[in-house]
């Protein structure tokens, strides 16, 4: 399919800014915040009823967390979101549009948290930090949402593979997880031929393939470490129902494919999607493409008929 015509219109504004590879992590969040944050028209974000800035007990002391709640009554789904940004950029800021939509469309209580980046931090510490909110998130469930029966994980391409990363993580503690939302993720930190997206969209689509080895030398996991490349792991059974998002236009997403392919042949209940025509990080570009926009609601739509 073709690219969307929209998405292809913006292409030329996001190639502007100056590879990865060549600056430093601290201009890279400094562009990235750029796009996301200072060009964003407050406008455009969904609605939500209230948001609340508060910290939660990550596993080095305490970090920042946002929670949204929707406008709505009675007991609501809670939904801990793991912001991307290839485990060097991103905030609770960059990704406020992407939890605000979780929120007003699947209705439930978003709790969106921030966690340790690197090179400062590198792994294991990001996915340390995801864990021990998920389990503060379980602890506080009832309060948040009121049904602690129905919470679920949710994150976009770094955020994406933390998330799978709680999801088995949830399973071997025994803690309650509903649903698993994987948004393009990464789930594969070994060099393998097994992906010809990585080759096949290796430039010209906002992702490069420089990009993302760039991020990856920072964050520094072992590249057969199961708690890093998830699809590595050797048993994927009974993990929570997943739905996964892929873009055709995207390095990640075979495999992103092969990992949902993975859960299905652990017998795990899987919703896969390719979004035909969109990029890596179309979830955060609703705004200014309706094939971004629809693409987007179908996911939520489909984490909300998970969660029931």
């Amino acid at each position: 399919m073709p690219l969307d015509p929209q998405i292809a219109a913006i292409l030329p504004l996001l190639s502007q800014a100056p590879p990865l590879n060549e600056g430093t992590p601290e201009s890279a969040r400094a562009g990235f915040r750029l796009f996301t944050v200072d060009l964003r028209d407050p406008a455009t974000l969904p609605t939500v009823l209230s948001t609340e800035d508060v910290t939660y007990p990550a596993a080095e002391g305490e970090r920042a967390a946002r929670i949204y709640r929707p406008d709505l009554t009675g007991p609501v789904p809670t939904v801990l979101f793991i912001h991307g940004g290839g485990y060097v950029i991103g905030d609770l800021d960059t990704h406020d549009d992407q939890a605000r939509l979780i929120c007003a469309e699947v209705g439930a209580v978003v709790y969106s948290i921030d966690y340790r980046l690197a090179p400062e931090n590198p792994f294991p510490a990001g996915h340390a930090d995801a864990v021990a909110a998920f389990r503060h998130v379980v602890d506080i469930a009832d309060e948040l949402g009121g049904d602690g029966d129905r919470i679920a994980v949710a994150g976009d391409s770094a955020g994406g593979n933390l998330s799978a990363a709680v999801a088995i993580a949830a399973r071997d503690a025994g803690l309650p997880l509903k649903a698993q939302l994987l948004i393009y993720p990464g789930t594969d930190f070994q060099d393998s031929d097994a992906h010809p997206s990585r080759i096949e969209n290796a430039e010209g689509y906002f992702l490069t393939a420089e990009d993302m080895l760039w991020f990856r030398d920072q964050y520094a996991a072992e590249p057969t470490d199961p708690r890093a490349s998830v699809l590595a792991h050797t048993d994927l059974t009974r993990v929570a129902p997943a739905i996964v998002a892929t873009a055709e236009f995207d390095p990640l997403r075979d495999e992103g494919e092969a990992y949902a392919a993975a859960l299905e042949k652990a017998g795990v209940s899987v919703v896969a999607t390719r979004f035909d025509g969109l990029i890596h990080g179309f979830f955060g570009l609703a705004h200014l493409s309706e094939g971004a926009r629809k693409a987007s609601l179908e996911i939520c739509a489909d984490l909300k008929a998970l969660l029931g």
